[in-house]
């Protein structure tokens, strides 16, 4: 009896360790299987929605996490080489090109949609003529010089109501910050700091949302989900039109200069070395038009899609914007550039 409960602790013992070894076997393969996304809040609902679905057709065998850190805490992870893949809502900067050179990150740059940037006002704003406002208005707000100075919407135009005036946006880490200042203020960043600042949109939307004077911007999508709570302006073009965001605005480049392409950007040993980071690459280019549309993007031109999964086919590493924001693309000139890449 001795003997054999020995010989049943023994099996026990060898089973135990057999297991051990499997689990150690298999981990890494597992650990492979998750793909790691990071980057613009804008970009988010895509990405999200390309995921959940890519999930289901994989049934669970690869993980996608999804994070939202603004394009700028995203790229920093990027470049850190803590993520496979990075929404962005402008492209890559010179700065964050230069950081991924340090660190031997190369980038492969696909657009995926276009979006509207949206400057949304209280339901109860009945104050700003013909719900439109000009890029001159909106500076005299936002620029840095206005912090602590311009606190009243009268001392915006006088016809307004001597009423404070609440801002709301994105927070400096984000893409939509970079590229309103930039279309706005003349320079990216340059912004006052005196206002509700999030990478959260919702937080933004709640704020004005909630103050018969506030004003913000977030991208299209969000005010689109939120219809009837707040009122999107209109913006005066270039050519003095005053143009409301729409899906038609941005694709007949009316909508100016507050529409722009949004991104996503691959690491290129990911998407060589890992099998399921390039099939996730390949699923989310042939189902972004559609997922766009569903979450109140616009989708790019079919050739446009096309384009990007030869260039991520071919591995063709680099921008086309050479680290710098470019305002008032339309969607004509993006696949005109995308073409020459």
């Amino acid at each position: 009896m001795k003997y054999l409960s020995l010989t049943g602790f023994l099996n026990r013992v060898l089973l135990i360790v057999a297991a051990m070894i499997f689990v150690a076997t298999i981990s890494p393969l597992h650990a492979e299987q998750v793909i790691k996304i990071d980057g613009s809040s804008t970009v988010f609902p895509i990405t999200e929605g390309v995921a959940e679905d890519f999930q289901k057709a994989k049934k669970g065998a690869v993980k996608v996490t999804v994070g939202i850190s603004g394009t700028g805490g995203g790229f920093k992870k990027f470049c850190r080489g803590e993520t496979d893949i990075s929404n962005a809502s402008r492209p890559i900067l010179k700065k964050e090109i230069e950081e991924c050179k340090k660190t031997g990150i190369r980038y492969i740059e696909l657009p995926i949609a276009y979006d509207a940037m949206a400057v949304f006002v209280n339901t109860k704003n009945n104050w700003i003529k013909n719900d439109c406002i000009t890029i001159e208005q909106l500076k005299k707000m936002w620029e840095p010089e206005a912090q602590g100075k311009v606190t009243k919407w009268n001392e915006i135009e006088p016809s307004w109501p001597d009423k404070p005036l609440r801002l709301a946006g994105p927070g400096a880490d984000s893409g939509t910050f970079d590229y309103f200042t930039e279309a706005v203020v003349g320079k990216a960043k340059a912004s006052r700091g005196d206002y509700v600042a999030s990478e959260d949109d919702n937080v933004i939307m709640n704020a004005v949302v909630k103050d018969t004077y506030g004003l913000g911007y977030v991208g299209l999508a969000y005010v689109l989900e939120n219809k009837g709570k707040v009122k999107a302006l209109k913006v005066q073009n270039p050519k003095g039109v005053c143009v409301a965001p729409s899906d038609k605005t941005v694709k007949d480049g009316s909508y100016q200069p507050l529409s722009r392409p949004i991104f996503i950007y691959i690491n290129e040993k990911s998407a060589k070395e890992r099998p399921e980071v390039k099939e996730f690459v390949e699923f989310y280019l042939k189902n972004a038009g559609k997922i766009s549309k569903q979450v109140g993007y616009i989708p790019l031109p079919e050739k446009a899609y096309k384009m990007a999964e030869d260039r991520f086919k071919k591995m063709e590493v680099g921008t086309v914007f050479g680290g710098e924001i470019q305002v008032g693309l339309t969607v004509e000139e993006l696949l005109k550039r995308e073409a020459k890449h």
